[in-house]
Protein backbone atom coordinates (compact mmCIF):
# COMPACT_ATOMS: atom_id res chain seq x y z
CA UNK A 1 0.00 0.00 0.00
CA UNK A 2 1.29 3.45 -0.96
CA UNK A 3 2.23 5.68 1.98
CA UNK A 4 -0.27 8.51 1.50
CA UNK A 5 -0.47 11.44 3.88
CA UNK A 6 -1.69 14.88 2.92
CA UNK A 7 0.40 17.43 4.85
CA UNK A 8 -1.81 19.61 7.02
CA UNK A 9 -1.55 23.42 6.60
CA UNK A 10 1.56 22.98 4.47
CA UNK A 11 1.94 26.60 3.38
CA UNK A 12 1.25 27.90 6.88
CA UNK A 13 3.93 25.60 8.36
CA UNK A 14 6.58 26.48 5.79
CA UNK A 15 5.86 30.19 6.23
CA UNK A 16 5.75 29.77 10.01
CA UNK A 17 9.22 28.20 10.14
CA UNK A 18 10.68 31.33 8.50
CA UNK A 19 13.26 29.13 6.76
CA UNK A 20 16.85 30.28 6.24
CA UNK A 21 18.42 28.59 3.22
CA UNK A 22 21.50 27.46 5.16
CA UNK A 23 19.63 26.63 8.39
CA UNK A 24 19.15 23.41 10.35
CA UNK A 25 15.56 22.14 10.64
CA UNK A 26 13.92 19.20 12.36
CA UNK A 27 10.74 17.53 11.19
CA UNK A 28 9.96 15.62 14.38
CA UNK A 29 7.16 13.60 12.72
CA UNK A 30 8.39 13.17 9.17
CA UNK A 31 5.76 10.63 8.09
CA UNK A 32 5.59 10.58 4.28
CA UNK A 33 7.83 13.69 4.09
CA UNK A 34 4.97 15.94 2.92
CA UNK A 35 6.16 18.91 4.98
CA UNK A 36 9.83 17.98 4.69
CA UNK A 37 9.88 18.00 0.90
CA UNK A 38 8.81 21.66 0.96
CA UNK A 39 11.30 22.51 3.72
CA UNK A 40 14.10 20.84 1.74
CA UNK A 41 13.22 22.87 -1.38
CA UNK A 42 14.03 26.03 0.55
CA UNK A 43 17.42 24.83 1.82
CA UNK A 44 20.71 25.05 -0.09
CA UNK A 45 23.63 22.62 0.00
CA UNK A 46 24.68 24.05 3.40
CA UNK A 47 21.24 23.48 4.92
CA UNK A 48 20.41 20.45 7.03
CA UNK A 49 17.07 18.64 7.41
CA UNK A 50 16.67 16.08 10.19
CA UNK A 51 13.61 13.84 10.07
CA UNK A 52 12.39 11.73 13.00
CA UNK A 53 9.70 9.06 13.02
CA UNK A 54 9.03 5.97 15.10
CA UNK A 55 7.23 4.28 12.21
CA UNK A 56 9.78 2.24 10.24
CA UNK A 57 7.67 2.48 7.07
CA UNK A 58 7.64 6.27 7.32
CA UNK A 59 11.43 6.33 7.71
CA UNK A 60 11.91 4.16 4.62
CA UNK A 61 9.43 6.14 2.50
CA UNK A 62 10.77 9.56 3.53
CA UNK A 63 14.36 8.53 2.77
CA UNK A 64 13.30 7.60 -0.74
CA UNK A 65 11.25 10.77 -1.29
CA UNK A 66 14.08 13.04 -0.10
CA UNK A 67 16.97 11.25 -1.84
CA UNK A 68 17.40 14.02 -4.43
CA UNK A 69 17.26 16.96 -2.00
CA UNK A 70 20.13 19.40 -2.43
CA UNK A 71 20.47 19.93 1.31
CA UNK A 72 21.89 17.38 3.74
CA UNK A 73 19.13 15.00 4.89
CA UNK A 74 19.35 12.80 8.00
CA UNK A 75 16.40 10.57 8.88
CA UNK A 76 16.26 8.76 12.21
CA UNK A 77 14.01 5.91 13.38
CA UNK A 78 13.20 7.08 16.90
CA UNK A 79 10.59 8.74 19.10
CA UNK A 80 10.58 12.55 19.05
CA UNK A 81 10.67 12.48 22.85
CA UNK A 82 14.39 11.73 22.33
CA UNK A 83 15.03 14.82 20.19
CA UNK A 84 17.75 16.09 22.54
CA UNK A 85 19.79 12.88 22.47
CA UNK A 86 19.18 12.45 18.72
CA UNK A 87 20.73 15.86 18.04
CA UNK A 88 23.55 15.21 20.52
CA UNK A 89 24.39 11.98 18.69
CA UNK A 90 24.52 13.95 15.44
CA UNK A 91 26.78 16.54 17.11
CA UNK A 92 24.20 19.25 16.47
CA UNK A 93 23.88 21.72 19.34
CA UNK A 94 21.22 24.10 18.02
CA UNK A 95 18.66 24.21 15.22
CA UNK A 96 16.72 26.95 13.44
CA UNK A 97 13.31 25.35 13.43
CA UNK A 98 11.31 22.37 14.66
CA UNK A 99 8.05 21.11 13.17
CA UNK A 100 5.80 18.52 14.80
CA UNK A 101 2.60 17.30 13.13
CA UNK A 102 0.97 15.20 15.86
CA UNK A 103 -1.67 13.58 13.68
CA UNK A 104 -1.85 9.92 12.77
CA UNK A 105 -0.94 9.61 9.09
CA UNK A 106 -3.57 8.67 6.53
CA UNK A 107 -1.44 5.63 5.71
CA UNK A 108 -1.63 4.40 9.30
CA UNK A 109 -5.40 4.89 9.40
CA UNK A 110 -6.05 3.39 5.96
CA UNK A 111 -3.73 0.40 6.39
CA UNK A 112 -6.26 -1.91 8.05
CA UNK A 113 -3.65 -4.18 9.64
CA UNK A 114 -2.37 -1.32 11.79
CA UNK A 115 -5.61 -1.39 13.80
CA UNK A 116 -6.10 2.39 14.08
CA UNK A 117 -9.46 2.48 12.30
CA UNK A 118 -12.78 1.54 13.87
CA UNK A 119 -14.20 1.18 10.35
CA UNK A 120 -11.97 -1.69 9.23
CA UNK A 121 -11.70 -5.17 10.68
CA UNK A 122 -8.19 -5.81 11.98
CA UNK A 123 -6.26 -6.90 15.02
CA UNK A 124 -6.23 -4.44 17.92
CA UNK A 125 -2.76 -3.03 17.35
CA UNK A 126 -2.49 0.82 17.13
CA UNK A 127 1.30 0.86 17.50
CA UNK A 128 3.08 3.63 15.62
CA UNK A 129 6.33 1.81 16.38
CA UNK A 130 5.74 -1.83 15.49
CA UNK A 131 8.73 -2.90 17.60
CA UNK A 132 6.91 -1.80 20.77
CA UNK A 133 5.66 -4.57 23.07
CA UNK A 134 2.49 -2.71 24.09
CA UNK A 135 -0.47 -2.79 21.73
CA UNK A 136 -4.18 -2.02 22.05
CA UNK A 137 -5.11 -5.68 22.50
CA UNK A 138 -2.91 -5.85 25.60
CA UNK A 139 -4.40 -2.63 26.99
CA UNK A 140 -8.01 -3.73 26.42
CA UNK A 141 -7.54 -7.25 27.80
CA UNK A 142 -5.10 -6.79 30.70
CA UNK A 143 -5.55 -3.30 32.17
CA UNK A 144 -7.64 -3.03 35.32
CA UNK A 145 -11.14 -1.57 35.21
CA UNK A 146 -9.93 1.50 37.13
CA UNK A 147 -7.05 2.14 34.70
CA UNK A 148 -9.23 1.68 31.61
CA UNK A 149 -11.82 4.13 32.93
CA UNK A 150 -9.06 6.65 33.68
CA UNK A 151 -7.63 6.31 30.15
CA UNK A 152 -11.01 6.76 28.47
CA UNK A 153 -11.91 9.74 30.67
CA UNK A 154 -8.56 11.51 30.43
CA UNK A 155 -7.35 10.66 26.92
CA UNK A 156 -10.68 10.28 25.16
CA UNK A 157 -12.80 12.68 27.22
CA UNK A 158 -15.40 9.92 26.91
CA UNK A 159 -18.52 10.65 29.00
CA UNK A 160 -19.62 6.98 28.84
CA UNK A 161 -16.24 5.62 29.96
CA UNK A 162 -17.59 3.63 32.92
CA UNK A 163 -20.33 1.93 30.88
CA UNK A 164 -17.93 1.10 28.04
CA UNK A 165 -15.30 -0.32 30.38
CA UNK A 166 -17.84 -2.39 32.32
CA UNK A 167 -18.91 -3.92 29.03
CA UNK A 168 -15.28 -4.53 27.98
CA UNK A 169 -14.62 -6.35 31.27
CA UNK A 170 -17.76 -8.47 30.83
CA UNK A 171 -16.79 -9.50 27.29
CA UNK A 172 -13.12 -10.19 27.99
CA UNK A 173 -14.05 -12.52 30.88
CA UNK A 174 -15.70 -14.74 28.29
CA UNK A 175 -12.94 -14.45 25.67
CA UNK A 176 -10.20 -11.93 24.76
CA UNK A 177 -11.23 -8.96 22.61
CA UNK A 178 -8.97 -9.20 19.59
CA UNK A 179 -10.29 -7.08 16.72
CA UNK A 180 -11.27 -3.48 16.03
CA UNK A 181 -14.81 -4.36 15.01
CA UNK A 182 -15.33 -6.50 18.12
CA UNK A 183 -14.36 -3.50 20.24
CA UNK A 184 -16.50 -1.12 18.19
CA UNK A 185 -19.55 -3.38 18.69
CA UNK A 186 -18.94 -3.43 22.46
CA UNK A 187 -18.72 0.38 22.52
CA UNK A 188 -21.93 0.73 20.49
CA UNK A 189 -23.71 -1.60 22.92
CA UNK A 190 -22.50 0.50 25.86
CA UNK A 191 -23.86 3.94 24.97
CA UNK A 192 -27.46 5.22 24.85
CA UNK A 193 -29.14 4.44 21.52
CA UNK A 194 -29.67 8.11 20.67
CA UNK A 195 -25.87 8.56 20.53
CA UNK A 196 -25.70 6.12 17.62
CA UNK A 197 -27.71 8.46 15.42
CA UNK A 198 -25.52 11.52 15.89
CA UNK A 199 -22.80 12.41 13.39
CA UNK A 200 -19.59 10.37 13.58
CA UNK A 201 -18.85 7.11 15.35
CA UNK A 202 -19.31 6.60 19.07
CA UNK A 203 -16.08 4.55 18.96
CA UNK A 204 -13.93 7.55 18.04
CA UNK A 205 -13.08 8.72 21.56
CA UNK A 206 -12.29 5.25 22.90
CA UNK A 207 -10.03 4.47 19.93
CA UNK A 208 -8.28 7.83 20.40
CA UNK A 209 -7.74 7.12 24.10
CA UNK A 210 -6.30 3.65 23.43
CA UNK A 211 -4.00 4.99 20.70
CA UNK A 212 -2.65 7.68 23.05
CA UNK A 213 -2.01 5.09 25.75
CA UNK A 214 -0.35 2.56 23.42
CA UNK A 215 2.02 5.18 21.99
CA UNK A 216 2.50 7.22 25.20
CA UNK A 217 1.68 10.26 23.07
CA UNK A 218 1.09 12.87 25.76
CA UNK A 219 4.20 11.88 27.73
CA UNK A 220 6.24 12.11 24.51
CA UNK A 221 4.76 15.52 23.68
CA UNK A 222 5.51 16.81 27.19
CA UNK A 223 9.15 15.69 26.85
CA UNK A 224 9.41 17.26 23.39
CA UNK A 225 8.03 20.56 24.69
CA UNK A 226 10.45 20.52 27.63
CA UNK A 227 13.47 20.08 25.36
CA UNK A 228 12.73 21.80 22.07
CA UNK A 229 12.94 25.46 23.17
CA UNK A 230 16.43 24.94 24.55
CA UNK A 231 17.51 23.42 21.23
CA UNK A 232 16.63 26.50 19.17
CA UNK A 233 18.95 29.21 17.97
CA UNK A 234 17.84 32.81 18.57
CA UNK A 235 14.90 33.60 16.26
CA UNK A 236 14.39 29.88 15.66
CA UNK A 237 10.79 28.80 15.21
CA UNK A 238 8.58 26.03 16.62
CA UNK A 239 5.51 24.91 14.65
CA UNK A 240 3.22 22.34 16.27
CA UNK A 241 0.04 20.91 14.76
CA UNK A 242 -2.35 19.32 17.26
CA UNK A 243 -5.52 17.32 16.64
CA UNK A 244 -7.33 17.16 19.96
CA UNK A 245 -7.84 19.35 22.99
CA UNK A 246 -5.41 17.49 25.26
CA UNK A 247 -2.48 18.05 22.91
CA UNK A 248 -3.47 21.63 22.18
CA UNK A 249 -3.77 22.43 25.89
CA UNK A 250 -0.25 21.12 26.55
CA UNK A 251 1.21 23.23 23.75
CA UNK A 252 -0.79 26.34 24.65
CA UNK A 253 0.19 26.12 28.33
CA UNK A 254 3.87 25.53 27.55
CA UNK A 255 3.98 28.49 25.17
CA UNK A 256 2.19 30.64 27.75
CA UNK A 257 4.69 29.77 30.52
CA UNK A 258 7.76 30.20 28.32
CA UNK A 259 6.58 33.58 26.99
CA UNK A 260 6.40 35.15 30.49
CA UNK A 261 9.09 36.54 32.78
CA UNK A 262 7.33 35.51 35.96
CA UNK A 263 5.26 32.39 36.59
CA UNK A 264 4.73 32.93 40.33
CA UNK A 265 1.33 32.64 41.96
CA UNK A 266 -0.33 36.02 41.48
CA UNK A 267 -1.06 36.23 45.20
CA UNK A 268 2.66 36.66 45.96
CA UNK A 269 3.73 40.32 46.43
CA UNK A 270 7.07 39.83 44.63
CA UNK A 271 8.54 37.43 42.09
CA UNK A 272 10.43 34.54 43.67
CA UNK A 273 10.63 32.23 40.62
CA UNK A 274 13.13 34.34 38.63
CA UNK A 275 11.79 32.76 35.47
CA UNK A 276 12.79 34.52 32.24
CA UNK A 277 10.78 34.34 29.05
CA UNK A 278 12.33 32.28 26.29
CA UNK A 279 9.92 32.71 23.41
CA UNK A 280 7.46 35.07 21.83
CA UNK A 281 4.19 33.60 20.61
CA UNK A 282 3.64 34.22 16.90
CA UNK A 283 0.08 32.86 16.80
CA UNK A 284 -2.02 34.55 19.50
CA UNK A 285 -4.82 32.25 18.34
CA UNK A 286 -4.10 28.92 16.66
CA UNK A 287 -4.19 28.78 12.86
CA UNK A 288 -6.83 26.39 11.50
CA UNK A 289 -7.31 25.00 7.97
CA UNK A 290 -9.12 27.15 5.45
CA UNK A 291 -12.29 26.15 3.61
CA UNK A 292 -10.41 24.90 0.55
CA UNK A 293 -8.19 22.60 2.61
CA UNK A 294 -11.18 21.26 4.54
CA UNK A 295 -12.88 20.37 1.25
CA UNK A 296 -9.79 18.52 0.01
CA UNK A 297 -8.87 16.86 3.31
CA UNK A 298 -11.66 16.31 5.84
CA UNK A 299 -9.13 14.78 8.29
CA UNK A 300 -7.66 18.25 8.80
CA UNK A 301 -10.88 19.51 10.43
CA UNK A 302 -9.74 19.27 14.07
CA UNK A 303 -6.16 20.47 13.49
CA UNK A 304 -4.65 23.58 15.07
CA UNK A 305 -1.25 25.12 14.38
CA UNK A 306 0.62 27.09 17.03
CA UNK A 307 3.90 28.89 16.31
CA UNK A 308 6.50 30.41 18.65
CA UNK A 309 9.91 32.03 18.17
CA UNK A 310 12.99 31.81 20.40
CA UNK A 311 14.15 35.17 21.75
Amino acid sequence: MEFKHVPIMLDECVLGLNIKEDGVYVDATIGGAGHSIEIAKRLNQNGVLIGIDKDETAVSVSKQRLKDAKCKVIIVHDDFRNIKSILENLNIKKVDGILADLGVSSYQIDEASRGFSYNKDAGLDMRMDKTSSLDAEKVVNTYSEKDLVKILFEYGEERYARQIVRNIIKHRQIKPIKTTLELRKIIEESVPSFELHKGGSVAKKTFQALRIEVNHELDALGKLLDDMIGLLNKNGRICIITFHSLEDRLVKNKFSVESRDCICDKSLPICVCHHKKNIKIITKKPIVPGEEELKLNSRSSSSKLRIAEKI
